[in-house]
């Protein structure tokens, strides 16, 4: 049985995005694996956030994950602030890390370069709690988007050098891309992937959209003046929409280009667009119905988080003696 790890920023709402490349493979991973997955609330921080939003989006992401099958039964379920040791194993591995590993991250450059001289440490630092989160319940599976497999790479640099330096006390962990989906796109710009900070709601689609918002999202998406409906990857915009509509729909891409054989990306929007409203309707029914028990929430996060804690700070004790800090 593998160990496998999944976690989420809860900056403004989770999208369809967060879905299919992060949820929904972990709760098929539960199945037969050991899985951990927990609110990063501390990686939320590295932009500027409002306490009270802050707070309800840290429910909002707990019950979300609850609503698309995550069983606290089956899954540490947890709220990584409330787990001191991520941030204890982020310092000591500050201290093994070099400044030109982190400044080669992309996606710390594509942040930077949006805010010049604003830019906060944390941002910077972010791949280093990430390798703390990884590492500290010796991961051997993360599942991640693309844009994430650099950050796994680190926490595996960082095990490697540290299991050199003072004795083996990590497991290396491995990336896993999902194949299909791995990285959804904005629907505005389908050269960039589809998130929650993006500058216009257009990017993306919100778990809890309405079937207004989404059909007004989805008939206004990028595509191309081709009119073809195809998966053709130097046609970035309806190869996005076509890889949405394969998963939302459980239909093969192949299948999808032969139903729009001599019809346009209007018919094609709109069949998406209801597919959609399909496939989130009775999510969005399960998610609102988790979100008014707020103090069950909070109750299945907080034991979470007990038994987070017992199990880094067995390994924190194991790190703290090789480095010789224990006394």
């Amino acid at each position: 049985m593998s160990k496998f790890l999944t976690a989420i920023q809860p900056s403004g709402l989770l999208h369809l995005g967060n879905y299919i490349g992060a949820i929904e493979p972990a709760v098929e991973s539960q199945q037969e694996n050991e899985l951990r997955m927990f609110v990063v609330d501390y990686h939320a921080i590295t932009v500027p956030q409002k306490p009270d939003e802050l707070r309800q989006n840290i429910l909002n992401a707990t019950a979300i994950y609850l609503a698309c099958g995550i069983d606290p039964n089956k899954t540490l379920l947890f709220q990584q602030s409330q787990v001191p040791q991520h941030t204890e194993l982020a310092w000591l591995l500050n201290c093994t890390v070099r400044m030109s590993e982190l400044e080669r991250m992309t996606q710390y450059k594509d942040k930077a370069k949006a805010r010049g001289e604003n830019v906060l440490v944390g941002l910077f630092d972010y791949p280093v709690l990430m390798a703390a989160d990884i590492l500290l319940y010796d991961t051997d599976v993360v599942p991640v988007g693309e844009d994430q497999k650099q950050h796994v790479e680190l926490a595996r640099d960082l095990a490697i050098r540290f299991n050199r330096d003072f004795g083996e006390t990590f497991v290396v962990p491995e990336p896993r891309i999902k194949k299909v989906g791995g990285r959804i796109m904005g629907l505005d710009d389908p050269m960039k992937k589809m998130s929650k900070s993006a500058g216009s709601a257009k990017n993306y689609i919100s778990l809890l959209d309405d079937e207004e918002t989404l059909r007004k999202k989805i008939m206004s998406a990028s595509t191309d003046s081709e009119g073809k409906v195809a998966f053709d990857e130097s046609r970035p915009g309806i190869t996005n929409l076509v890889t949405i509509f394969s998963i939302v729909a459980k239909k093969s891409f192949e299948q999808i280009e032969l139903d729009y054989v001599g019809k346009g990306y209007g018919d094609f929007k709109k069949d998406l667009a209801e597919a959609l409203t399909l496939f989130l309707m009775p999510l969005q029914t399960k998610i609102k119905t988790y979100l008014e028990h707020e103090d069950e929430l909070i109750k299945i996060l907080n034991a979470g988080s007990i038994r987070a804690r017992e199990e880094a700070e067995r390994k924190m004790e194991i790190v703290r003696k090789r480095i010789g800090v224990k006394l």
